[in-house]
């Protein structure tokens, strides 16, 4: 087995890399990335072009061009594979697993798509591939590979073992072996280990398990992966509405699933529309970072003629303005955190199992607590640097309030939002901050109006 060796990309060896790539210094390019992981040297790749990354890869072996390929940024690899002809992409797609080789052939066009599937030498992975290619990318059937070990249910344990011999040359990893009945109904599994404990002459139907989790191909990417996070699955098998065994997903594809939705929300909740990365383009990046910075806009600008409203108040004790900071603050960070305590609990579906009016009881709960400590605070600090001691309670009681329903509407909208059918990150982001920055100037200016 060839050792790997754990590489470190430094300026010195990106300079001289790059020095060996432009004079063609095969025997230093090859010699410096032997034994090096695939997803190192995708990195590498990162810091150049196209055409110098493909002579890169073309000295590589085909195996590890394919993992290299396969690890690439989607966006990043659609661009770099328009430097390949479609025998060139054959060549790498017939070093993957179905699933990692559809997620290639979609971001080809049709023509190109069907180039490389003729060039495919093997008759079952072609079938396996067009199989998958009926499926929307976000839904299981399109993130199941077809390559996967299953024993018949009436098989002894020798010819499980035979079986498992032969199928095993097309499977990278082998979790389990899943067991069918004559119809390719999935009935349950059987580890390795029971197998090569059991006697030759053992019926798989002895030693199997009927206890196991499988997932429909047209439930959601969401769903698989909340159920492989859940039950700490390594793979799970994929079944058509009849039952029968089609495909498995794996820990990798959901990893990379888990990583996207998570990127997704960081966006959301940052004011960040679409998924956008420092490397795209000036006009891509100003698209998605706008549309929030203008609601945020908006609502400065509507809080500005609020405030204007209240113009004779202001007048009467300038000191007002001095706190409308502290208002608009702590009311945004307040609803940040209700909300984003209520985004991570939506993940699991079982949290709001229970009553609603217990959950927002609890929520009031941890609202009193929290705007009675924060009030007293105001108030303590209003007092000993001087401050008049009517402002002082009306800072104190309106902080108090904004607090209250800061909290409560930082719960409310994402379960509101998710019923609807929105991401309900959109409530971790400007939306709540300038909902609540209105909302605090109104209930601060309506207390200051009653009590001045």
């Amino acid at each position: 087995m060839e050792q790997v060796i754990q590489f470190e990309l430094s300026n010195e060896y990106r300079e001289r890399f790059q020095e060996a790539v432009n004079g063609r210094d095969v025997e230093f390019i090859q010699q410096s990335l032997t034994g090096i992981n695939p997803a190192d040297i995708s990195t590498l790749l990162y810091e150049f072009n196209a055409e110098d990354s493909k002579y890169v890869l073309d000295l590589l072996p085909s195996e590890v061009k394919a993992e290299i390929i396969n690890d690439l940024d989607e966006d990043i690899r659609e661009r770099f594979l328009k430097s390949f002809e479609p025998g060139e992409i054959t060549e790498i797609v017939n070093h993957l697993d179905s699933d990692d080789a559809v997620d290639i052939l979609n971001e080809l066009s049709v023509k190109e798509r069907e180039e490389v599937i003729a060039g495919i030498d093997n008759s079952e992975k072609e079938a396996n591939i067009l199989d998958l290619l009926r499926y929307e990318e976000d839904v299981a059937g399109g993130l199941m590979a077809k390559e996967l070990i299953k024993a018949n249910l009436n098989w002894t344990v020798v010819q499980c073992i035979e079986e498992i011999r032969r199928q095993a040359e097309n499977v990278q990893k082998v979790y389990s072996v899943y067991v069918v009945d004559n119809e390719g109904k999935l009935l349950g599994r059987v580890s390795l280990k029971r197998i090569i404990l059991a006697d030759d002459k053992t019926k798989i139907s002895d030693i199997y398990e009927s206890d196991i989790i499988s997932v429909e191909t047209y439930m959601s990417e969401e769903e698989v992966a909340q159920i492989m996070s859940k039950y700490d699955l390594d793979a799970v098998p994929v079944v058509n509405v009849q039952g029968k065994l089609l495909g498995r997903i794996t820990i990798d594809d959901v990893v990379d699933v888990i990583t996207e939705l998570a990127e997704e929300e960081r966006n959301i909740m940052s004011g960040i529309a679409g998924d956008v990365e420092e490397d795209d383009s000036v006009w891509d990046l100003t698209k998605a970072r706008l549309p929030w910075l203008i609601v945020g806009v908006i609502g400065g600008f509507i809080s500005a003629k609020f405030i204007g409203v209240f113009e004779e108040e202001l007048m009467r004790i300038t000191a007002i303005a001095f706190f409308i900071p502290l208002i608009q603050a702590t009311g945004g960070n307040v609803g940040i955190q209700s909300s984003s305590i209520v985004v991570q609990s939506l993940a699991n579906p079982s949290v709001f199992g229970g009553s609603m009016f217990k959950r927002l009881g609890k929520v009031l709960l941890v609202a009193i607590i929290n705007g009675l400590v924060l009030s007293l605070m105001v108030y303590g600090f209003n007092l000993l640097t001087g401050g008049e001691g009517n402002l002082s309670i009306i800072v104190s009681m309106a902080l108090f309030f904004v607090v209250l329903i800061a909290s409560f509407l930082g719960t409310v909208t994402p379960i509101l939002l998710n019923k609807v059918g929105f991401n309900p990150a959109l409530a971790s982001g400007p939306f709540i901050t300038t909902t609540n920055d209105l909302l605090g100037l109104a209930i601060y200016f309506y207390i200051v109006h009653l009590l001045i």
